[in-house]
């Protein structure tokens, strides 16, 4: 095993590094990846207490020096320093607990992407009882952002500023197209209806997670999230006539 192997978590010092919360290095023999929350690893290859990153960061270096139980990192770029970090290794559980934190904050974003689906199907809906029913879950979806950002704030965290390119907010990145297109309606709901499912999923994952790590407060807050997701998505099963005619109105059909 060598010197460096292990999972480590990386906590920002100084210089023109950007906030490094959720940010972890993995370690294996002469190989290992910098990993920031919810995006790919970034691989570099392990040369005494050098990490050198590969192309196309070649010209980025980590230099570590033993400090108190872990490491003092310095970060350079064509051997120049231009910041400073610190190592700590991480146990079982404290792996766990970053784990858990990601989830959290991957719902945290959600969230906020979800409330421009709303205010997208509340924009193109005319009809009183599901516009009433939609003002409700927007409602339901803020609180359901705060009561992430409560949990984040629990463990010491903040929502982080990393917008996630893969995954459940991948999947929702699409829908600003649906605003400039026709049939908003329909397509709204569709993409409404399938973004409850993938907010369910993520929920029940976050739960488990959580229960592993013994937060039962945020399996609880996440069982009674997806309770609420749950009763969304059965609304527009419900109502799909209403949005199909909706839809082709849009288009001047009338049938």
């Amino acid at each position: 095993m060598g010197e460096l192997d292990g999972v480590w978590a990386v906590d920002r010092v100084s210089g023109a590094l950007p906030p490094l919360y959720g940010v972890v290095k993995r370690i294996h023999g002469s190989r290992g990846t910098t990993e920031l929350p919810r995006l790919l690893g970034v691989p570099f290859a392990v040369r005494g207490r050098e990490l050198h990153y590969r192309p196309p960061f070649g010209a980025f270096v980590d230099k570590l020096e033993p400090e108190n139980g872990g490491y003092a990192g310095h970060a350079t770029v064509l051997g120049r320093e231009f910041g400073q970090f610190r190592l700590r290794r991480l146990d079982a559980m404290d792996q766990l607990t970053e784990q858990l934190i990601k989830h959290i904050d991957e719902a945290y974003s959600m969230e906020q992407n979800v409330l421009r689906l709303i205010d997208g199907m509340i924009s193109t809906t005319d009809d009183p009882q599901l516009l009433d029913a939609l003002e409700h879950h927007k409602l339901q979806t803020q609180r359901h952002s705060d009561l992430m950002a409560q949990r984040l704030e629990a463990h010491g965290a903040q929502p982080s500023t990393v917008k996630q390119i893969g995954g459940v907010l991948g999947a929702l990145a699409k829908l600003p197209l649906d605003f400039v297109r026709g049939e908003k309606a329909g397509r709204n709901a569709r993409d409404a209806y399938a973004t409850e499912h993938l907010e369910i999923a993520s929920y029940e994952l976050l739960r488990r997670i959580a229960q592993k790590a013994g937060d039962e407060q945020t399996a609880r807050v996440a069982q009674d999230i997806i309770l609420e997701e749950k009763a969304m998505a059965a609304l527009i099963e419900e109502n799909w006539d209403t949005f199909a005619e909706l839809s082709l109105r849009e288009e001047g059909i009338r049938v």
